[in-house]
Formats: structure tokens, C-alpha cells, sequence
């Protein structure tokens, strides 16, 4: 009898060694690595068992392109994350932290598409059939075409597949799907990966789409291989405080779309509900005639959003001020603080700086330096802002702010809303018509923006 081979794999980044290790050298993770049991290869799997075709290069130009039909959900806000609807034979993953609305989403979804006509399959392997029947009772969720399954065996969620034949497949969650001849525990590297590849191979020969749920780790970021965010199609996160009632469904991946769309829900009792209008969510709790509080015109995808920074500076205590962010990079408040330092004059390095992004929301484009550097330099002076102030623009190192792209649209969200100046870059002055509600105002440095915000 032969004996049997095994090798160690990192449950973190896939890492393979021969002997088990208590810290992996790949990504130096403690107690990550998990034995596996090696079988000999008998064939080249689940591809080769299909009829090979002869596959000869062609040109370009000579390929004929057409338009494929999205599969539209009754959720705007999800056909806007996804670019314009469901791709037939597409796999998306979605992640998300645990109790943050991934499978309520996704059965409100399922059943919106089976109320259309379509027969869709929820393959849950967390819950049995009557305690989906629970969740969808509370949701109000009811069609005939909607089925449902509690399996984790892949071959078995296969063959139902493959007799039902649905229009939409929903898998809750990869993590807890095995493949037999895989010896290792569903929810490792190798089960998440030859699973995943298997439910690629099914969505593409079947040309049917299939959502997947992936569980997040402490960090979050998925959990498995990162080679699976590689192997899908498009991977939305769905983030947000599970305390609070909004939530942010965002593209980090797609290939039928845009990559930086953010889609906005609120939870309530009956499931989740879309947010027509995020500026209005976000301004609608703002401080007005308080220092430290500035608006800003981010640019979400193809859609602007208004969102309050607050700052708040204060001696500090310590040998060492202390630097907080919330919502941005945490990088960005030292940066801008030596610049207001060193440009401004603002003498800020005894000043402990906590700076916020209200609502929950995370932004990380540069052209919201221009609004924390005022609130900033409010909340040191101790002076309000105009409430009626909106700013956008990118702060450099020599105190400039540079110009910002999209800047039209920005500003002509701000007038909706009602705001009466757009604080902007003066490189961005030209080249586009403001509405006449809004009075533009360009700066060419921080210096400027301070005296047009808060006067001196």
C-alpha cells in the first residue's frame, strides 16, 4: 500500500510547504498552515471530460461584436454596481461582514426575478430550507419559480443545476461548499478554489449567472485565495455598520462595468430598501454654525455624492499628538496637517487631530484634501465655515490645489442641493458652464481657500 503524501497549505495566502510551519513565509501569518492530503492525478478534471475543440486564432476585426442582454433587477442601485444589469454566465462574489445584509439582499433579489417569470435557485449552505422560509417570510419574499436548496456537496449542486436549468443561481456561501475528490475541509484554500473554478466552469458553458457569497476575515478582505477574486467576474463588497441602518453595496471588480460604482441601501424591517438620493441621507444630520464641519462633492463611480467632514482639534496630552481618520486614509491627516503647518502657519504639531467622514461612508479620492484641510483649519481657529460651502480639490505639497476631474457634475449636484458657493480649483474654472444658482469661486493654493471660507 502506498503511503500517503500530504503537504501544508496557508489558509491566508495559499502558501504550500512540505512541513508544517507555526509562521507561514508567504504572507507571515501565525498558525495558518493546514494539512492536506496529496492524491495522485487520474485526469485533468471536470475540462477534460468534455469533447476538446479545436480553437484557431482569429483577427480582431473579423470578429463580429454584438451587445448582450443585462438581466435587469427591480434594485437600481444593484444594476447600477453591477454596469447596467446581470451579465448572462457571469460569476460575481460578494463579501461582506457577518449579519450585514449579503443573504437578505440576495433572496430579495432572487425573488424579484422569479416574480418576473424566471426560475432562480437559492442553494443556501448555512440554512436549512424552513429557516430560509423564515427569513423570507419576514422579508415578504413569494414566487412560485423561486427554489430552494440546502446543499454543500458540489457534485450534487451540479446535477441540480444542470436538471433544473434556472435563469439566476444564488450559492450561500462558497465557504461552506466541498468537493469529494478534494481531501481538505470545505472553506480551505483548496476546496475554495477547485469549487469556484467548478461553478465558472457551470455559469459559462451554461450561460447562466450564478452570485456567490464569500465570508470577509478580521480584516476584511475575503477569506480564501486571493486567486479567487482573480477567477470571478466581478467581486462587490457590501459594507457598513451593522449599528446603523445604511448600507454600501461597491464595485472593486468588474468586467462588464465600472470598477468604482457605489450602490446605497437602507435596512429596515422588511429588507433592505434603495437610497434614491445619498446626498440628502448624508447632509440631512450635518452641523450647521459649527467649526470644524465642511462639504464635499465626491465622485462615486459616475455619480457625485455629497458628504459632510467634521474635524476636531484639540491640545493634546501627550509627548506625541495623536492622528484619527475615519473614512479616509489615515495617511492623508499628517499630510495635510504638515502642509497646513508649513504653508499656512497653523502651528498644529501640539494638536490632537480626529477627522470623521459623517455617514459611514469611506472616500478615498484626492479631491476631498481641499475640504478636510478646512475643516481642520476650522476647528483650529475655532471659526465656522459659510454652511452654504461646498469644496473640491486636490491639495499638493507646496499648499496648491490642483485640478479634479468631473468638476461640472460635482458642482451641478451641489446647486441641487441647494448650496449657494463651489470652493474649486482655478485650473478647473474654464471649459464648462456653471449653473447660475451656484456662485464658483477658484483658488490657487489653501491659503486662498482659508480666506474665502473663513474669511482671514
Amino acid at each position: 500500500m502506498a503511503k500517503k503524501k500530504s503537504k501544508f497549505v496557508c489558509q491566508s495566502c495559499g502558501y504550500v510547504t512540505p512541513k508544517w510551519m507555526g509562521r507561514c513565509p508567504g504572507c507571515h501569518e501565525w498558525n495558518t498552515l493546514v494539512e492536506e492530503v496529496v492524491k495522485p492525478a487520474t485526469s485533468r478534471g471536470n475540462w477534460a471530460s468534455a469533447p476538446s475543440a479545436v480553437h484557431k486564432p482569429e483577427k480582431i476585426n473579423q470578429i463580429k461584436s454584438q451587445d448582450e442582454p443585462r438581466l435587469k433587477t427591480k434594485m437600481g442601485e444593484l444594476n447600477r454596481v453591477l454596469g447596467g444589469g446581470i451579465v448572462a454566465g457571469s460569476l460575481v462574489l460578494i463579501g461582506g461582514d457577518p449579519g450585514i445584509g449579503k443573504s437578505t439582499l440576495l433572496l430579495q433579489v432572487s425573488s424579484q426575478l422569479a416574480s418576473s417569470g424566471l426560475d432562480v435557485l437559492y442553494i443556501s449552505g448555512e440554512e436549512s430550507p424552513r429557516q430560509t422560509k423564515l427569513r423570507a417570510d419576514r422579508l415578504g419574499v413569494a414566487a412560485d419559480q423561486l427554489y430552494v436548496l440546502s446543499e454543500t456537496n458540489l457534485a450534487d449542486i451540479s446535477n441540480q443545476i444542470d436538471t433544473l436549468k434556472p435563469s439566476f443561481v444564488v450559492i450561500d456561501s462558497i465557504q461552506t461548499v466541498y468537493k469529494d475528490e478534494v481531501t481538505s475541509a470545505p472553506g480551505s484554500v483548496s476546496q475554495v478554489r477547485e469549487c469556484t473554478s467548478e461553478l465558472m466552469r457551470i455559469a459559462k458553458q451554461n450561460n447562466i449567472p450564478i452570485f456567490i457569497v464569500g465570508h470577509v476575515t478580521k480584516e476584511g478582505s475575503i477569506a480564501g485565495p486571493r486567486l479567487l477574486e482573480h477567477m470571478v467576474d466581478a467581486v462587490l463588497y457590501f459594507e457598513g455598520e451593522r449599528h446603523h441602518t445604511f448600507r454600501i453595496l461597491r464595485g472593486v471588480k468588474n468586467r462588464f462595468g465600472s470598477t468604482n460604482e457605489m450602490g446605497i441601501f437602507e435596512m429596515k424591517e422588511e429588507g433592505l430598501t434603495e437610497v434614491l438620493n445619498p446626498s440628502e441621507i448624508f447632509l440631512e444630520e450635518r452641523s450647521q454654525g459649527v467649526a470644524g464641519s465642511t462639504i464635499v462633492a465626491s465622485m462615486e463611480g459616475t455619480r457625485p455624492v455629497l458628504v459632510e467632514i467634521q474635524a476636531l482639534i484639540s491640545p493634546t496630552s501627550f509627548g506625541n499628538p495623536r492622528r484619527m481618520a475615519t473614512g479616509i486614509d489615515h495617511n492623508r491627516v499628517p499630510l495635510l496637517m504638515a502642509v497646513l503647518e508649513k504653508r499656512v502657519g497653523l502651528m498644529l504639531q501640539n494638536q490632537d487631530a480626529y477627522v470623521k467622514v459623517a455617514g459611514g461612508v469611506k472616500l478615498d479620492e484626492p479631491a476631498i484634501d481641499l475640504a478636510v484641510a478646512i475643516s481642520i483649519a476650522s476647528s483650529f481657529r475655532d471659526q465656522t465655515p459659510n454652511p452654504d460651502d461646498v469644496l473640491i480639490g486636490e491639495v499638493g505639497l507646496t499648499g496648491e490645489v490642483r485640478r479634479v476631474s468631473r468638476i461640472d457634475q460635482r458642482v451641478q449636484e451641489a446647486a441641487k442641493l441647494g448650496f449657494k458657493r463651489a470652493i474649486i480649483p482655478a485650473k478647473n474654472i474654464d471649459g464648462w458652464n456653471p449653473p447660475k444658482s451656484i456662485e464658483v469661486i477658484g483658488v490657487q493654493s489653501v491659503q486662498d481657500a482659508i480666506r474665502a471660507t473663513l474669511g482671514q
